[in-house]
């Protein structure tokens, strides 16, 4: 039953049948844009996704990537967000804006956070994930959620908490950290490819089906 207002991003869609069951309750969908990762998905299978999913938000996951290689994609895929997931500065930021573009910063919590830079920084929404030396994102690896919540609300700007968000604990986030979003990926994967059913189970636990 939908009960909840807090916003559900799926993350790493990789395939048609994964977008179409995130979009019956998913508010946004994310799509690694980067080759470099092994979520990583076609720009032509995007474009064609976020054709067939027009209520849902789509974002495309960037990390350290040129500029002219985000805006292309973006525009060439459909993008409503474009999310910055590596070490990307306020300028770099800026100039995005600047074309049109909205903003979506990760931040990694224990690396890059401060509540000053992620309210300073020229971004529409920002993302607090977990800290992995060996990954940007996707780790499915959470932090010390009681002891970050403090530092975490004070952040002005909407934010979404991501890092290890299944469905065993989805509603627990919602409750600690009152987010605008929740931000979930590898919790919905069976040998590294998301699974339909485990996809329902996180949207029924987050109050979207």
């Amino acid at each position: 039953m939908k009960d909840s207002s807090v916003k559900v991003k799926i993350c790493g869609i990789r395939d048609m049948q994964a977008a179409l069951a995130a979009a019956r309750g998913a508010d946004f969908l994310g799509f690694i844009m980067n080759s470099r990762f092994w979520r990583y998905i076609e720009p032509e299978m995007v474009r064609e996704i976020c054709q067939m999913v027009p209520q849902c938000r789509k974002v495309g996951v960037f990390v350290d990537q040129p500029l002219d290689e985000v805006s292309r994609l973006a525009d060439y895929c459909g993008l409503d967000f474009v999310q910055l997931h590596g070490h990307e500065n306020e300028a770099y930021a800026g100039r995005l804006k600047a074309g049109g573009y909205n903003i979506i910063k990760a931040f990694r919590y224990g690396e890059d956070f401060s509540p000053e830079r992620a309210n300073d920084y020229p971004a529409d929404l920002v993302l607090i994930d977990s800290y992995s030396k060996n990954a940007e994102g996707g780790s499915g690896i959470s932090f010390a959620w009681q002891a970050a919540a403090k530092e975490i609300r004070q952040v002005t700007k909407p934010y979404i908490i991501a890092g290890g968000i299944g469905a065993d604990n989805v509603r627990e986030a919602m409750e600690l950290f009152q987010p605008y979003g929740i931000d979930a990926s590898s919790s919905m994967e069976k040998d590294r490819k998301k699974d339909v059913h485990l996809i329902r189970s996180f949207l029924q636990e987050a109050g979207k089906l």
